[in-house]
């Protein structure tokens, strides 16, 4: 077991010892890319803040702030249109994406539940007070009365089945039947 903890206690070390050497080498290459940046933001500055230069009377210093001026109202009016620019581009994306949505049919059906009513209480929901009428369904049919077909006829006339059987049996039934179809 002694030869086990050296070995663990040795591996612990290497990677400490790597640990340490890794962090060092960031934190050279965090300060070469903070001196970068900072290069890279003089350079930005120096070509498009050229320095400034204060005249010595008051004429030529209301001069500057008003050149001045009049460049920042030309910013604001271009950041402004662009502003409405994106609001309004903004609007067409949200109106097309509910085109969209309602045209996939995605939208949520409310669950609803099944109410039975009579048809005098669906007109008094619709109509509130107004609701005077009665609406008795059946009340407005109409009665209608059957004619005697020949069928029918035929039928009633027939009778009892058995009785039709008895008189058909034997040979004279079989007589009867022949003299009819004749």
């Amino acid at each position: 077991m002694g030869d086990e903890e050296k070995r663990n206690r040795a591996i612990t070390a290497r990677r400490q010892h790597l640990k340490s050497v890794m962090l060092q080498i960031a934190a050279t290459e965090l300060e070469k890319e903070e001196t970068r940046r900072q290069s890279e933001k003089a350079n930005y500055l120096s070509e498009h803040c050229p320095p400034l230069h204060l005249p010595g009377s008051m004429s030529e210093v209301q001069d500057l702030c008003r050149q001045l001026h009049a460049k920042v109202d030309a910013a604001e009016e271009e950041k402004y249109d662009m502003e409405m620019k994106v609001q309004k581009s903004t609007k067409e994306l949200e109106d097309m994406n509910q085109k969209l949505f309602d045209l996939r049919g995605k939208f949520k059906r409310p669950p609803l539940r099944r109410v039975r009513m009579s048809a005098d209480a669906m007109l008094k929901a619709l109509l509130g007070s107004k609701h005077k009428v009665c609406m008795d369904l059946r009340a407005n049919l109409k009665q209608v009365k059957k004619e005697d077909t020949e069928k029918e006829r035929d039928l009633r006339d027939v009778g009892d089945w058995r009785k039709n059987i008895e008189e058909k049996s034997g040979m004279e039934g079989r007589k009867k039947m022949f003299e009819t179809e004749s």
